[in-house]
C-alpha cells in the first residue's frame, strides 16, 4: 500500500468501438483493456446481482467482465466542442455511465433516489454547455479501489491522446471519488500508476473523505436487504456472516465485508461512533458494530476490517496541490426503499462531515452542501448547477 508506481498509465488496447444503436444520448462507446497483466477477474455474486446489464453487457461482451476491461463513453461534441479541458465523468458503486450521468431512469422507478426519475442528466447538460464530455464505466461495480484508480488513470491518458489536452477535469461520485483521490494522491500499488499531473479539477460528489460505517451502524436492516435468504437483493456487503431470517439461520461470508464480491467497500471503512452515537434502539446494535453474537445475528465487527481501510492512508498522502478539489455533499436522508443514515446529518449514506472533510486536500477549492440525497447529487438541478459553476470557473 502507498507505494509509488511507474511513470505512465497503461498499456491499453482498444478492443471494440460502437458508433450506432447506442441508448441514452451517447454517440460512441469504446471497450478498452489494460494489457499490463496486473489486473484480472474479480469475483461476481453467483445470483447475478452484480452483473452488467442492458447495453453495458453488450459493450463489455460479458455480463461479468474481467476488471482489466473498461468502457469509455463519448458524449455529443466530444471532438468538436470548444472548451479546452475535457471532462471525465466516473460513476460510483452499483452504478454505470448510463444511470449516473445520462439517464437516471435507466434502472426504472426508484433507481435514482426517488420514485420517478428523469431521463437525462449531467452529460447532456455539460455537452450543451460546450464541454468535451466522456464517461468511464467500470467492469466490477464494487471493485478494488486500486484497480478503479488505475483504470481512471488509463481513461485520462486515452482522453488526452484523443483531444490533445494536457489535463482533464474529473467529476466523480461516491466510491469513484475516493478512488480518483487515490490516483491524485499517488496511493497506488507497486505495479500501478502514480499521479501524472494530468488533472486540473477533481469534483467529488458524496465522497466518503473520512470514511463510512453505515452498514455496521445499521446492520440489522441493511443485512435483511442483502441476504438472499431474507429476500435481499442489494449488491453490497453487510456487517454479518450469520442472520436469522424467518426462523432459519442464514450463514456465510459471501455477503459480508470478508467476501471477495466487494473488495472496494472495505477500503472506505472508518469508525464514526465517537462522533455520532450508535442507534441503541436497533436490533443487535452493539454486536453488529463491535462483533460477536447478538440475538439474531453474528458478525466480526468493524475493527476486524479496519486494517484493510485506506481512508487515513489517503488523507495522509494528500492531493497534489496543483489540482483544485471540490466537495459536493447532500444533507437529505430520504433515499427511497433503504434504511437511511439518521444518527447524524447525512445524505442517507455518507455523513455530511465525512463528505466535507478537507484533511489532506492540497488545494481545496471549496465545498457546497445541497438539499438532496446521495443518489441525487449528480442529476438534481442544484447539483448540476454547482458542478457547472466549478467547471466553468477560471
Amino acid at each position: 500500500m502507498g507505494l509509488y508506481g511507474p511513470v505512465h498509465a497503461g498499456p491499453t488496447s482498444l478492443e471494440a468501438s460502437f458508433n450506432s444503436g447506442i441508448n441514452n444520448g451517447w454517440v460512441k462507446v469504446e471497450r478498452w483493456r489494460d494489457t499490463s497483466s496486473h489486473i484480472g477477474q474479480e469475483a461476481f455474486p453467483a445470483d447475478g446481482r452484480g452483473d452488467q446489464t442492458g447495453q453495458r453487457a453488450t459493450f463489455f461482451a460479458d455480463p461479468s467482465p474481467s476488471s482489466d476491461v473498461f468502457l469509455l463513453y463519448h458524449a455529443p461534441g466530444w471532438s468538436t466542442n470548444s472548451k479546452t479541458v475535457p471532462v471525465l465523468l466516473i460513476h460510483g458503486a452499483n452504478q454505470d455511465a448510463d444511470l449516473a450521468w445520462a439517464n437516471p431512469n435507466d434502472a426504472g422507478d426508484y433507481g435514482c433516489g426517488q420514485q420517478n426519475c428523469p431521463t437525462s442528466g449531467l452529460m447532456q447538460s455539460l455537452a450543451a454547455d460546450d464541454f468535451k464530455v466522456f464517461a468511464l464505466s467500470l467492469a466490477h461495480k464494487n471493485g478494488d479501489g486500486y484497480i478503479w484508480a488505475e483504470q481512471i488513470a488509463n481513461a485520462i491518458n486515452i482522453i488526452k491522446n484523443k483531444t490533445g489536452a494536457s489535463q482533464v477535469d474529473l467529476v466523480t461520485w461516491s466510491k469513484s471519488a475516493f478512488n480518483a483521490r487515490m490516483y491524485i494522491s499517488s496511493v497506488t500499488q507497486a505495479w500501478s500508476t502514480s499521479y501524472q499531473n494530468d488533472v486540473r479539477r477533481l469534483i467529488m460528489l458524496g465522497g466518503p473523505n473520512n470514511g463510512i460505517d453505515w452498514s455496521f451502524r445499521h446492520g440489522w436492516t441493511h443485512t435483511f436487504a442483502v441476504y438472499p435468504g431474507c429476500g435481499g437483493v442489494i449488491n453490497g456487503p453487510t456487517a454479518h456472516d450469520s442472520i436469522l431470517c424467518y426462523g432459519i439461520w442464514q450463514n456465510g461470508n459471501q455477503w459480508s465485508y470478508a467476501s471477495s464480491y466487494f473488495p472496494g467497500s472495505v477500503q472506505m471503512l472508518k469508525r464514526w461512533d465517537n462522533t455520532y452515537a450508535l442507534p441503541v434502539s436497533e436490533q443487535d446494535w452493539y454486536t453488529t458494530y463491535e462483533g460477536g453474537w447478538g440475538f439474531y445475528t453474528h458478525g466480526q465487527g468493524i475493527d476486524a476490517f479496519l486494517p484493510e481501510s485506506l481512508v487515513d492512508i489517503v488523507r495522509a498522502a494528500g492531493t497534489d496541490p496543483a489540482v483544485r478539489v471540490h466537495n459536493l455533499c447532500g444533507n437529505k436522508a430520504d433515499i427511497a426503499l433503504i434504511h437511511n443514515e439518521h444518527t447524524g446529518p447525512s445524505d442517507g449514506v455518507v455523513f455530511v462531515s465525512s463528505c466535507n472533510d478537507a484533511s489532506g486536500l492540497g488545494n481545496h477549492g471549496g465545498s457546497a452542501t445541497i438539499a438532496v440525497n446521495h443518489l441525487k447529487l449528480g442529476w438534481s438541478g442544484a447539483g448540476i448547477s454547482q458542478i457547472k459553476a466549478w467547471l466553468n470557473a477560471p
